[in-house]
Parts: structure tokens; sequence; C-alpha cells
């Protein structure tokens, strides 16, 4: 079994037009809750996903995704 290391973490899965996002937090000595939320690939809506994590107290986020669809959301993060 894997041991947890933060509390609070998300997992992107990007697409041409959309991205979603499941965020796990909680107390490291707990089963974590889960989250999901489904952005788009605009820039607004990307803030609003920059937003959304910065407000859960998301610290790192790794991303999934095919070809080069992941750059735009990458650099917006990287602000957030």
């Amino acid at each position: 079994m894997l041991e947890a290391i933060l509390e609070c973490c998300a997992g992107l899965d990007v697409h041409q037009e959309s991205v979603v996002a499941c965020v796990l937090s909680g107390p490291l000595d707990r089963k974590p809750q889960c989250e999901i939320r489904t952005f788009g690939t605009m820039t607004e809506e990307l803030l609003e996903l920059g937003e959304w994590l910065v407000s859960l107290g998301c610290t790192h986020v790794a991303m999934e995704s095919t070809g080069v669809y992941w750059k735009p959301v990458w650099n917006v993060l990287e602000r957030s």
C-alpha cells in the first residue's frame, strides 16, 4: 500500500476541448475526499481551474495529455 505524502493534490486529464480535474484532499492518516470537476480549455476557464485548485489548497498537479494540449494548461497553472 502506498503511503500518503500530500494533503492535497490533483490529477488532470487534458483533452482538446476539456480538462477533467480530480482533487484528493484530507489528513494523511485518513482516506482522502475526492472532488471531480470538468473545465473548458479557453483561457478564462483555465484561470477558473487554477483558482479552484488554489482555493482547495492544492499544491501539486499531475497531468495526462495527448499531444500538446497540456501546454496552455501548464502555462496558466504555473502562474497560480
